[in-house]
């Protein structure tokens, strides 16, 4: 036992100094590179925030005035924090040829123009719209009202942060983006115009600010009185996005994330081309019959003839559109299905009704315009 030596106290003493310098500088490495991490996933989530603002108008952005008929203006009021576009960008009915997407649970107060019924004021402004029906033939345009606005987050003790908005026609606004910032205290939104220069030579050129709003004060687009100054709405080619993120903090625990992109238009100015010449001609009679299958069940049997278009004269139908409502609605609505054209005669048996319905049916003829022919309707079919 006298043999064996230990640590005397200078020993540990000058250990435990080691130990806790090595100790503090350790852990002051663990601290920065927490920091580190912790501000860079603060950057990046800010910056994901900026990118999905300007990704969701980028989207909609581009379908504008996609589906649109001549009538019904592309662009229906832009200003500096909010912008009203026409598009048939969604539909619910596969049969839709000309929507940007399909989405079947899409609800129908979405899928097609609003009507004067509906009219209400465009969000940040006074301006109502519409002041008029936009109808193809006898039927409502498919082609809705998107708005993305910005309106001030009352939500916040801040009083500069903004809330990115988007609403289609009637319905209520959903959030897209929250904290965001107007860029130096620059506009949201600012736009490019077409301007006609002598020569017939067309140039692009920035609208000054001065002149916003602009809004499309004619009903009908195209009309005789939707021009000069009140036609500077329709000159519009591009829009220029300019907005930053923040984190929602404030002082040195505060991060920003500035972006700017400008979307060209292309569907803008685009009139619709009649590339199978004019609207195809009434089909042959139209009947619809309710009855009782063999198991007891109500149906409807509708029958209809060809249209002369399809075998003769321009011969340009490739398919028949089926609409279908209750007995007394003013409006048709979307199209109920549509049937491929190549029979003699035609037959569709709906087995979805319900007994004691009263329903009305609709068909027409339609080329690859798409235009349709007259509607041919049914009178009223009560359900057995």
């Amino acid at each position: 036992m006298k043999n064996r030596h230990g640590m005397t106290l200078i020993e540990m003493l000058i250990a435990l100094t080691v130990f806790s310098i090595v100790m503090a500088g350790t852990l002051s490495a663990l601290r920065r590179q927490s920091s580190a991490f912790a501000q860079g996933s603060e950057h990046m989530a800010v910056l994901q925030n900026a990118r999905f603002s300007v990704s969701m108008l980028e989207q909609d952005l581009r379908t504008a005035g996609s589906g649109v008929p001549d009538l019904q203006p592309f662009i229906v009021y832009a200003d500096d924090d909010v912008i009203a576009f026409n598009a048939n960008y969604v539909t619910n009915v596969s049969s839709d040829i000309s929507a940007v997407y399909f989405e079947p649970n899409a609800p129908n107060g979405s899928v097609s123009a609003m009507t004067k019924a509906m009219r209400t004021a465009v969000p940040n402004s006074a301006f109502m719209y519409p002041d008029t029906n936009y109808m193809v033939g006898a039927v409502n345009s498919f082609a809705e009202t998107i708005v993305f606005y910005f309106s001030l987050d009352s939500s916040t003790a801040r009083t500069d942060d903004y809330i990115l908005w988007r609403k289609v026609n009637a319905d209520a606004a959903e959030l897209v983006a929250r904290n965001l910032l107007k860029t130096e205290g620059g506009p949201f939104f600012s736009y490019t115009r077409e301007q006609m220069l002598a020569g017939a030579k067309r140039v692009l050129r920035p609208v000054n600010p001065s002149v916003l709003p602009l809004r499309h004060a004619i009903a009908l687009h195209g009309a005789p009185a939707d021009t000069g100054t009140i036609s500077v709405v329709d000159s519009l080619r591009g829009v220029h996005v300019n907005l930053t993120a923040t984190n929602g903090m404030s002082g040195d625990r505060e991060r920003t994330q500035s972006l700017t992109r400008t979307f060209r238009l292309p569907n803008a100015g685009l009139a619709n081309r009649r590339t199978c010449g004019d609207e195809p001609l009434a089909l042959g009679a139209f009947g619809a019959v309710a009855s009782l299958d063999v198991n007891g069940l109500p149906i409807v049997t509708l029958a209809w003839g060809q249209s002369i278009d399809e075998n003769a004269g321009e011969r340009d139908v490739f398919r028949y559109v089926i609409w279908r409502r209750v007995f007394g609605t003013t409006d048709w609505g979307d199209p109920y299905l549509s049937i491929p054209s190549g029979n003699p005669n035609y037959v569709y048996v709906d087995a979805d009704v319900v007994s004691g319905d009263v329903l009305q049916y609709a068909v027409a003829a339609q080329d690859c315009t798409p235009s349709l022919s007259t509607l041919a309707s049914s009178a009223a079919v009560v359900i057995p």
